[in-house]
């Protein structure tokens, strides 16, 4: 991608998920699974299906995909992210072949020594993810020792920054909010498989990012001003999962997000989406359920008839981007868990 933007019982329960829903199409469209007391809309299902089997046939041997990003270690997680979204099995269901590709990709992008995944912390984060989701639900040996050294990776590398952040490269000694947010959701997802994070690291990242937070609750690039909706998304869900809603930070950014709700970002639109469903999920009912009609809607009226979404950044990570906003339909990943 370009440089701009333990508790086992969760991964317990989506091994059950996985194989229990892991049926044929017309069987998903009857009985979805998602949360108790709500369905899923059937055109999300629609569009979810249909780019999951683009992403399948256009997957190649090596398990990456060909377009201008799809050969980045992090896009490749968050395709293989895209399947776990949806309840896929990725033992036997008929896309585990593609979620093991992908896997063994982002394996062979590791270096032995240090854990690093790709040449960027975004690659790093976005491939740490998918091990991180990956493990307890895929038989892979390989996946614990490969994601406890990523995730250690992720650590040692705050640890040599000055302002408590990640910026490109694990030396970098400054930071931003989108690469020091997508470690932050890496981190969580780490937590949620099982793996020990400090603290320590999960407080200087939230510090970090409240410094870029401007008063009206927008957050900023690398400084608290010229805030947009995409950053304020970022530390938004950051918030969320730290279990920090009832602070005024998150109040002000909140607000922020609900005036922005037609917003679209014009140079990175389903790195927008990915955040702004996962932030707006955490929030209340209300506005999460206008924002993913909205969504749904939105999504429909762009996606190819062979299931892609178009865009500049390639359709491996505009489809991945696209799938899992709506992903929070489905709720199968603990990440995605209130």
């Amino acid at each position: 991608m370009t440089n701009h933007p333990t508790d086992l019982k969760p991964a317990a329960r989506l091994i059950i998920a996985c194989a229990t829903f892991a049926i044929s199409g017309a069987a998903w469209s009857q009985n979805l699974p998602g949360r108790a007391d709500d369905s899923i809309p059937s055109q999300a299902e629609l569009i979810y299906e249909r780019g999951l089997q683009y992403l399948a046939k256009s997957q190649n041997e090596k398990g990456s995909w060909s377009d201008s990003v799809g050969s980045e270690p992090g896009v490749v997680g968050l395709c293989v992210a895209s399947f776990l979204a949806h309840g896929e099995d990725p033992n036997n269901g008929p896309y585990s072949k593609n979620i093991r590709l992908g896997i063994d990709f982002i394996l062979s992008e590791q270096n032995e020594k240090n854990g690093y995944i790709g040449s960027s912390m975004y690659n790093h984060a976005f491939a740490t993810k998918a091990l991180a989701e990956s493990y307890g639900v895929l038989d892979d040996p390989r996946i614990a020792p490969a994601l406890k050294k990523a995730v250690d990776l992720i650590v040692s590398s705050q640890k040599r920054n000055r302002f408590g952040g990640w910026r490109y490269t694990p030396e970098s000694r400054d930071a931003d909010t989108t690469v020091t947010g997508c470690q932050m959701v890496t981190l969580f997802a780490a937590r949620n498989a099982g793996l020990a994070v400090p603290d320590s690291t999960i407080k200087k990242g939230l510090d970090y990012l409240a410094l870029m937070r401007a008063k009206d609750g927008s957050y900023g690039y690398t400084s608290s001003s010229g805030g947009k909706p995409t950053l304020t998304a970022i530390g938004l869900l950051c918030l969320s999962l730290a279990k920090e809603k009832d602070s005024a930070g998150y109040q002000a950014s909140l607000a922020y997000l609900k005036n922005s709700l037609d917003y679209r970002d014009r140079y990175y639109p389903f790195y927008f989406e990915y955040y702004m469903s996962q932030a707006l999920f955490h929030a209340d009912e209300a506005t999460w359920k206008e924002w993913n009609a909205r969504n749904i809607r939105y999504l429909g009226t762009i996606q190819s008839p062979e299931g892609s979404f178009p865009g500049n950044q390639g359709t491996s990570f505009n489809t991945a981007g696209a799938l899992l906003s709506l992903a929070l339909n489905y709720r199968f990943l603990p990440i995605y868990e209130k």
